[in-house]
């Protein structure tokens, strides 16, 4: 007999505390009820329910497997949904957010590639480094880089964010290369506004090494932050993801590349596992595939070359 459909029974009888109800509601005999309560019972080796003329109700036994149960049926429904939305396309609108540069540099592409996948999917992108209230803005899809995660969302790791300590050849012509983390005390650096605030962390063979620095440019975009490094404002740090061409053709010059900066997450966030739209199961499955990796994409392109500091 389907065992299955036997835990299914016995679900529905516990939640109505009668077999004629139940009966009733599968639209099956009391007799083929029984029977399948006889199936589940002895399948789990215990005795799941007091029966009497006038009502059923749970055993010990049956009120500790009951939760087993219906996460059984709930997995079951799961995979009978996944198994039919294979042959579906997926459709229709995904609101997704992120920050400004990560989107541009990353994020973008990687959503035009996945609707070249599903042409039916629309994509509606907006930017901005700060939270995301998911439910009041309609949100779908939150990529966020961060080590500090919200319990009531669900995340879902898709990469490491890499940083480089960086500057242009004009400015190190003007005011010298540091040599070491102290000597970033005399130089002018440029940060973001809500990010590590009056200090540089590194990790140099083990060990974590805290700098403290003077500011003289805040921003709270990435991309505002790159473009003051680039224009000689001073020293920044920067993720790698956003580095890849202004290396490669020497506009800016990495330094100190002992020193790692603290690695950051780059998460998937969503609201619940529980009911999602294909398309957005499918866009997370995507992102997670093109981003995987011990090192991200990007890090693996500027492994062969980077140009640094004499």
């Amino acid at each position: 007999m389907d065992r299955l459909k036997a835990v299914r029974v016995f679900v529905e009888v516990a939640d109505r505390s009668s077999l004629t109800q139940a009966a009733e509601h599968l639209e099956m005999s009391a007799a083929m009820v029984s029977r399948y309560l006889a199936t589940v019972e002895d399948w789990l080796g215990a005795r799941l329910l007091h029966r009497t003329t006038r009502r059923v109700s749970l055993t010990d036994a049956g009120v500790a497997a009951l939760p087993s149960c219906r996460q059984l049926l709930g997995i079951a429904d799961e995979v009978r949904q996944l198994a039919a939305e294979r042959s579906l396309e997926p459709a229709g609108l995904l609101r997704v957010t992120t920050a400004g540069s990560f989107a541009e540099a990353q994020l973008t592409a990687a959503l035009v590639d996945f609707q070249r996948r599903h042409p039916q999917v629309e994509v509606m992108l907006s930017v901005g480094d700060k939270a995301t209230d998911l439910v009041a803005e309609r949100v779908d899809l939150a990529v966020r880089i961060t080590n500090s995660l919200d319990a009531a969302v669900i995340a879902r790791p898709l990469a490491r964010c890499r940083s480089m300590l960086c500057a242009s050849p004009d400015y190190l012509q003007r005011h010298g290369v540091p040599r070491a983390a102290e000597d970033l005390h005399r130089h002018r650096c440029v940060a973001h506004a809500f990010g590590i605030g009056r200090q540089y962390g590194f990790t140099r063979g083990g060990e974590t090494i805290t700098v403290e620095v003077d500011w003289s440019f805040h921003t709270n975009e990435t991309a505002v932050l790159r473009r003051a490094v680039l224009s000689g404002a001073g020293i920044g740090m920067l993720p790698t993801y956003y580095l890849g061409d202004d290396l490669r053709t020497g506009r800016l010059v990495q330094l100190l590349p002992d020193h790692e900066p603290d690695v950051l997450g780059i998460h998937a966030i969503y609201l619940s596992r529980q009911h999602q739209p294909l398309a957005l199961r499918m866009l997370v499955d995507f992102l997670a595939a093109r981003f995987a990796g011990e090192q991200a994409p990007w890090d693996l392109a500027l492994q062969a070359h980077a140009p640094q500091a004499d």
